[in-house]
This record gives structure tokens, sequence and C-alpha cells, in this order.
């Protein structure tokens, strides 16, 4: 079910939302326009970071510095807010319901893909999971911020 998720964001949302995108005029000149601007800006920015985590980061390492240090899968929300900012910069419902779907598949996808990392990069993995939360902006639980270790079946129940 994941892998169908993970491919219909992939061979499905990402590239509707960029071919619609296209033909959609820009709000220009109005506040939809420019909040979507900053928002677009920022997951921009966010792109970037991500992109400098992967470069800097050994291969064999889990990749924990610099914005991943305050989420585990920034790029995936960087992904989301382009999505979000051009649908509002546009004034598209359209792009808006992809960003959510985006983010809400993705949501259904990371387990899976964070049981790969643990069998990838071990222990080291799994504290970089107690210690990070999944998404910017949504702080750990309280167990979490505590110290308490927990397994992977107990992180996607409170994550």
């Amino acid at each position: 079910m994941e892998k169908i998720l993970a491919l219909s964001t992939h061979i499905v949302i990402m590239p509707f939302s960029i071919i619609y995108s296209i033909f959609l005029p820009l709000q220009i000149g109005t506040a939809w326009f420019y909040i979507g601007l900053v928002i677009f800006i920022s997951a921009l920015v966010m792109s970037l970071m991500t992109t400098i985590g992967f470069a800097t980061t050994p291969v064999d390492k889990p990749v924990t510095s610099g914005i991943y240090r305050i989420s585990r899968h920034p790029i995936y929300f960087s992904g989301f807010l382009l999505n979000l900012s051009i649908g509002i910069a546009s004034a598209s419902w359209i792009i808006m319901l992809c960003a959510i779907l985006w983010i809400a598949f993705f949501h259904i996808v990371i387990p899976t893909e964070e049981s790969f990392l643990i069998g990838q990069y071990g222990d080291a993995y799994r504290e970089y999971m107690n210690r990070t939360p999944k998404w910017i902006g949504i702080p750990k639980s309280v167990k979490a911020q505590q110290g308490v270790t927990l397994d992977q079946t107990e992180h996607n129940r409170l994550d």
C-alpha cells in the first residue's frame, strides 16, 4: 500500500500539479500572490538546505545536520510548501488540494521509509528519531523529550 501511495505521489500528483500550474495565472498584486511568494521562497531555501545536508553527509551515515536537526523529513515538507505556495499565489484550490494529498500520502509512506533507514543505519538512525521530530513545527512527544528511548512501533504511534 505504501509503495502505491509513494508512486501515486511521484507519478500522478507531482506531474499533474507541475503541468497544471504552468497554465495558472498568478494573482499578481493581490495578497494571495505575496503570501504565496513568501511561502515559495521559504520552501526554496528549505530545499537548498536539504540538498546541502545530503551533499555534506557521508554515504554511510544518516543525514542529521543542518535542517535535518529540526525535522526528519524536510524535503517532503518543502515539496508540500512549494505546491501550497503555487496554489496560494494563483488562488487555485486544485493545487492546494494536491499539496494536501502530497503531505498526507507521504505521512502514510514515511514509516516504511524509516524502517528501511533503521535497517541501513541501525542505532544511529534510532537515536536520530528519538531526538528529532518528524515534521517541522510539530514537537516530539513528552516521552521523547524526556529522553525515553522509543521503538519503531511506538514512534509511528506518537509522531
